[in-house]
């Protein structure tokens, strides 16, 4: 039996592929083109937005030590970080996990448990200028972007599938599985094209970049003695500890020719 809803889905995929090429974008410092449907404007309200619940929902450090350093290291930083119209808050969060997080809008979290792993000053401009170099790069708009994309091919090879008498329910769980995979790949490079703009960013506001590989090593350190093991790698959101110090150090010459002490 025909399935009189293919023409459709092939036409919302072609209309999908069209808009996509029309929104490409580029990535600055690293002339990487992608794909956007937001815009800055409203990726940094939803950013906005965002914080304002977390930091209802989530306590505030008081530490003096904490606040001060990540104060003044987000003070350098933001005077080097090209994010139009930021509205930059750095705000130190109760958390014991050692994480940190950036939203567009200029909006950086960092967690009380970060500190045992970045150690120096250094260390916290390495994941401070890594979180940052996200929204520089508009990574939560691409994605959702891709995944708008990514959906509609499904959808439309699914119908296609269907319409010429095949299972569309089960190719579009296969292909779906694919895409998923696919998807992980596109997030691990991701974390490393924000590793290298962190590097390059933290350098410029004095810091050297150097550090950054060494703050990785320590994340390593960290995750060996607390039992987090890599898992499968082509799974991972984030790419192996081993990868990402690999990439850093053969990006340092450049990061360390912006580096003024």
């Amino acid at each position: 039996m025909k399935n009189k809803f293919a023409p459709l889905s092939v036409a919302l995929t072609f209309l999908i592929a069209i808009v996509a090429v029309a929104c490409t974008t580029v990535v600055p410092d690293t002339g990487r083109k992608q794909v956007n449907f937001l815009k800055p404007s409203d990726e940094a309200a939803l950013g906005l937005s965002e914080f304002q619940k977390l930091k209802k929902e989530k306590p505030i450090s008081r530490n003096p030590e904490y606040n001060n350093l990540v104060q003044r290291v987000g003070s350098r930083l933001s005077q080097v970080m090209p994010v139009p119209n930021a509205q930059w808050e750095f705000v130190v969060f109760e958390d014991s996990s050692p994480n940190a997080f950036a939203l567009p809008g200029g909006k950086v979290g960092v967690h009380t448990g970060l500190f045992q792993i970045t150690q120096n000053e250094s260390g916290l401009a390495a994941v401070i200028g890594h979180e940052v170099a996200h929204v520089v790069a508009r990574h939560s708009g691409e994605r959702m972007s891709r995944g708008l994309v990514t959906a509609g091919a499904v959808a439309g090879a699914a119908a296609i599938i269907e319409g010429r008498g095949g299972n569309g329910a089960l190719a579009g769980g296969i292909i779906g599985a694919g895409a998923l995979v696919y998807s992980r790949k596109f997030s691990r490079s991701q974390e490393l094209e924000s590793d290298k703009l962190g590097a390059l960013y933290m350098a410029r506001a004095g810091y050297d970049p150097r550090e950054s590989v060494e703050l990785w090593k320590r994340f390593a350190a960290w995750r060996n003695q607390n039992g987090q093991s890599n898992g499968m790698a082509f799974m991972r959101t984030h790419p192996v500890d081993e990868v990402r110090i690999a990439q850093l150090i053969e990006f340092m010459p450049r990061a360390l020719s912006e580096y003024k002490q």
